[in-house]
């Protein structure tokens, strides 16, 4: 099964903020569910920072597509059990791989 890709810049920078959200929003529910917990997951910080990193590289004008996975993947699809919002993730992955769709490509 193919994954959908974004078709235009404003729907990849709203999966993008909807991703920085999703990702908060994940923090805010361990921290309530998890009172007792020493330290959160090893992988919520940096998938964060990854996240958010991607997000204000949009905002500052100096992302760039690529043909490499973007670098939280790999903690993506290692914790993707963990992580609601891993289809999300890999549709943003994807279309920072391979571009935005466009109508008629196969």
């Amino acid at each position: 099964m193919s994954l959908r890709r974004a078709k235009t810049v404003d729907e990849y920078v709203e999966w993008v903020r909807q991703a920085v959200f999703e990702v908060d929003d994940l923090r805010a529910c361990l921290e309530f569910e998890l009172e007792d917990l020493k330290q959160f997951p090893a992988f919520l910080d940096p998938l964060e920072e990854g996240i958010k990193a991607v997000y204000q590289s949009m905002l500052d004008g100096r992302y760039a597509f690529g043909r490499e996975d973007l670098p939280f993947m790999d903690l993506a699809a290692q914790f993707s059990e963990d992580i609601p919002f891993h289809t999300l993730l890999k549709q943003i992955n994807e279309t920072h791989r391979r571009g935005l769709e466009v109508t008629g490509e196969g």
